[in-house]
């Protein structure tokens, strides 16, 4: 088993058979003021148990996703080894790749780009962002046309990740919902698992915004529903 990325919430491993073995971390990402958030880029904050906590969900919603009959990595976790096996897949945009956002509600970065048109918690619809993943460029956003102009996604790709997304986060919002929760916004990754587009990576609070009434509810509390 061999090291190939040392990342912020979690190791990647490749094992021999050409499948991928990820290891959750207890790490958690921060946001410029230091709090932690689901859109920062920084590591800051290391939270007992939130491994084992994000592998819980992280398997709950593959296995819900993969019965759904959407293409994933996902193949099978060990939550006491808080590891997952994987697919190989492909990322979109190289080495770095790049992040699908999908925002139900106002919150985050979209409140403060937008705070001026739009106010906090408003519906926005399953509205869909793509960003590259460049933390030292803080991770810009990225339109259709210029994903498509750069030979990061053609149109068709594009429109595939969209739908795929609306999809998945359906699929969440409902199940947290039936959980007496709010989903605001989320974070996925796709890449291509023999040119096909797979969803890929993992799930936790981490990569998500969810409440409870009014009130967010931190990565380690929202394990508990799990």
């Amino acid at each position: 088993m061999k090291l190939l990325k040392n990342g912020k919430t979690k190791d990647v491993y490749a094992l021999e058979n050409g499948n991928y073995l990820l290891k959750l971390k207890d790490d958690a990402t921060v946001n410029e003021d230091g709090n932690i958030d689901p859109g920062g880029n920084t590591v800051g904050a290391s939270i007992e148990g939130l491994g084992k906590t994000s592998l819980r969900m992280t398997k709950y919603y593959f296995e819900k996703i993969n019965a759904a009959g959407i293409l994933t990595h996902y193949i099978k976790s060990d939550l006491e080894d808080t590891t997952m096996t994987v697919l190989p897949a492909s990322q979109f945009g190289g080495k770095n790749g790049i992040e699908v956002i999908c925002r139900l509600k106002a919150v985050g970065s979209f409140l403060r780009r937008y705070g001026d048109y739009c106010t906090e918690g408003q519906n926005l619809d399953y509205f869909v962002e793509v960003s590259l993943k460049d933390d030292e460029r803080g991770d810009p956003m990225i339109s259709k046309e210029a994903l498509n102009l750069l030979g990061i996604l053609n149109y068709d790709e594009y429109d595939d990740l969209v739908a795929r997304t609306r999809q998945i986060v359906k699929i969440i919002h409902d199940d947290l919902a039936d959980k007496g929760l709010t989903l605001y916004d989320i974070k996925l990754e796709f890449g291509k698992i023999d040119g096909k587009v797979a969803l890929i990576d993992e799930f936790s609070g981490g990569v998500m915004r969810v409440y409870k009434d009014s009130e967010w509810i931190k990565p380690l509390e929202l394990g508990e529903y799990y």
